[in-house]
């Protein structure tokens, strides 16, 4: 058999690079190769449309194995298990520990309980967590940073005083003050304080982890991956220097630090992302400590809320199931999946259910927790692992030398890296140079909000009362949200918008247009009618004026437009809005005519959209 496989081999020859270059040429007919095939990340950097073998064997990571360190393959060798994570609001005891109790029965092994500060104690603590056994789930707290050590205290008192086994309790309680920095811009440095009692009071709990660095709240305000990832580790390095500093032994500090990361819907860039993270963190700690076991980095993932949208929100299922998926693959530890929900209202027990269900088709039917770093020796994710790697290391090496991440907190320069790219990507999303479904692209167009609108976020979104800011805020502004405002506008007009496809020419032509032009003014709420198509404009505009038009769209070739847009232009007489779908050669003597609208791809539809609504008085 052996035999057969070595001259099965020897008859085929590898090609060579150029060889598949010459090919995909060949095959692309004369486009540009760099412009079509190669792909220019938002991080910074360029990956090639295929690897070889060669490309890799240069990469140190290819030859780490699974739970070895630097950890790129995962921290574990034998499975790639992980926790089905839920999180509960814990405002009343007795409803949360039914609710826990509930959800533990149906999937779910990991529970994380947001309590607010002024109902920590003990009596609340241990009704919430009856008949919870914490031997067997993982189990997790958020609360004000101030009654954090308060409860981390409350918390051992209890583990001792029911017996349970120290070494058995895993979580987290998720100590951070300085996302409370970014998200609602106070100075909470005096918090900072707590931090070596917190980790000596949680020292005798050896797996749980009481300071989270919460860098998912920079994926949910547009942070690109490499910024969120070389963020989160100068964030973690400053924990570490800090817990260092106050006397903690490294090896402790170390391990009580655990990153909760937000997952993007770049599929490929997230599984390099966790995987990248684990290598970069672990050389981090090797500063510190010579303790291989203290370098592992503890991930729970939360999937986006930022690429989220109100309208055509099933489709959020969607996005958060490939999340899911970079999060399962890239090897975390735990993972959390947002309601699809959740950006309108207090998610449902449905929503709730389809979110843990998510996670459990990955398990029970797609066995992704039986296979460790299943992407490790593909060419293009190890080379994809180390350029982010790279990226995102050069960004925490200018954190540190600019005096480290809480500096840069406290001098606003993080929140205005993070407010920026997000900006960026809200005009990238106006000028659907970045495509959410749903939304700016293929929009559902019989769909009504049904008194569905944005829930008021409490925070880090900057809706805090400005006199409470003493430092910039990061802005977590959903990237659908100015095309949600638009759409509810419309909506709530006295009279919706008829856009009216007036088609005719071309067959091929017309028809392309009048479905990208119904798209595009979908996008506002705006009712579309589309057409087969019209013998003559005249035809056109007396339909349309039948159908009680309020904007006219002329559907047909650049070459036709010649023809056909200035009678139908004067056809219509001012009755509507008159709207040429394209960009034609003739366009300037069509504006000689009058003719002031043009859509096309290269206009900003989001501005458009809302100089339309501002001409038809909405």
């Amino acid at each position: 058999m052996a035999n057969n496989q070595e001259k099965l081999f020897s008859d085929f020859t590898a090609p060579s690079r150029q060889e598949w270059i010459d090919k995909i040429n060949v095959d692309l007919k004369g486009a540009d190769y760099q412009k079509k095939m190669v792909w220019r990340t938002n991080e910074g950097f360029s990956m090639e449309p295929f690897y070889l073998k060669e490309d890799v064997e240069k990469l140190a990571t290819v030859n780490a194995l699974p739970g070895q360190f630097p950890y790129v393959r995962g921290n574990k060798a034998d499975s790639n298990s992980w926790y089905v994570r839920q999180d509960i609001e814990a405002n009343d005891a007795k409803e949360a520990n039914g609710k826990a109790l509930d959800v533990l029965n149906r999937g779910v092994d990991s529970l994380g309980f947001r309590i607010p500060g002024k109902k920590v104690s003990a009596e609340f603590v241990a009704q919430l967590l009856e008949g919870i056994y914490l031997n067997c789930v993982e189990i997790n707290f958020m609360t004000c940073q101030c009654h954090t050590a308060e409860l981390a205290q409350i918390l051992v008192d209890y583990v001792k005083a029911k017996g349970i086994d120290p070494e058995k309790v895993v979580g987290s309680i998720s100590f951070d003050p300085i996302e409370k920095m970014l998200s609602k811009g106070k100075d909470t440095c005096e918090a900072l304080q707590s931090l070596k009692p917190i980790v000596e009071t949680l020292s005798v709990l050896p797996n749980f982890r009481a300071v989270a660095v919460n860098a998912y709240k920079l994926t949910n305000a547009g942070a690109y991956s490499y910024q969120d990832l070389g963020y989160a580790l100068a964030w973690g390095n400053e924990y570490l220097q800090q817990m260092t500093e106050a006397g903690i032994a490294p090896e402790l500090a170390a391990q009580s630090i655990k990153f909760n990361l937000g997952i993007n819907g770049v599929y490929f860039m997230e599984i390099a992302k966790l995987r990248a993270a684990r290598m970069l963190w672990a050389e981090i700690v090797a500063q510190y400590t010579n303790d291989k076991e203290s370098a592992k980095m503890h991930i729970c993932a939360y999937t986006t809320t930022y690429n989220q949208t109100i309208f055509d929100s099933y489709v959020n299922m969607l996005r958060s199931q490939t999340e899911a998926m970079s999060a399962a693959l890239g090897g975390v530890d735990s993972m959390v999946v947002v309601p699809f929900d959740h950006p309108y209202e207090q998610p449902t027990e449905f929503a709730e259910r389809i979110a843990r269900n998510q996670q459990l088709l990955l398990k029970d039917e797609c066995h992704f927790d039986r296979m460790v770093d299943v992407a490790g020796g593909s060419y293009f994710i190890e080379e994809l692992t180390a350029a982010l790697a790279k990226q995102a290391w050069q960004l925490f090496l200018n954190v540190e030398e600019a005096g480290g991440f809480l500096a840069e907190v406290k001098a606003g320069n993080v929140q205005n890296v993070i407010n920026d790219t997000n900006a960026a990507r809200h005009a990238n999303a106006g000028k659907r140079k970045e495509f959410l479904l749903g939304t700016n692209q293929f929009p559902n167009f019989t769909e009504k909000s049904e008194g569905k609108a944005p829930v008021q976020c409490c925070c880090g979104c900057g809706s805090h009362k400005e006199e409470e800011s003493t430092i910039p805020a990061i802005k977590a502004t959903r990237l659908a949200s100015d095309f949600e405002q638009l759409r509810l506008t419309t909506e709530q007009a006295a009279k919706v918008p008829v856009a009216f496809m007036l088609t005719i020419g071309n067959l091929a032509m017309r028809q392309a247009r009048a479905q990208f032009s119904c798209n595009f003014l979908a996008a506002a709420g705006y009712q579309v009618i589309d057409n087969l198509g019209f013998a003559t404009v005249e035809e056109g505009i007396e339909k349309a004026m039948g159908a009680g038009a309020d904007i006219v769209v002329l559907c047909s070739s650049d070459d036709e437009y010649a023809e056909y847009a200035i009678p139908a232009f004067k056809a219509l007489n001012n009755r509507a809005m008159f709207v040429v779908a394209g960009a034609p050669a003739c366009a300037e003597e069509l504006k000689a005519a009058g003719i002031e609208n043009f859509i096309h791809v290269r206009v900003d539809q989001l501005k458009t959209l809302k100089e339309y609504n501002a001409k038809l008085g909405i």
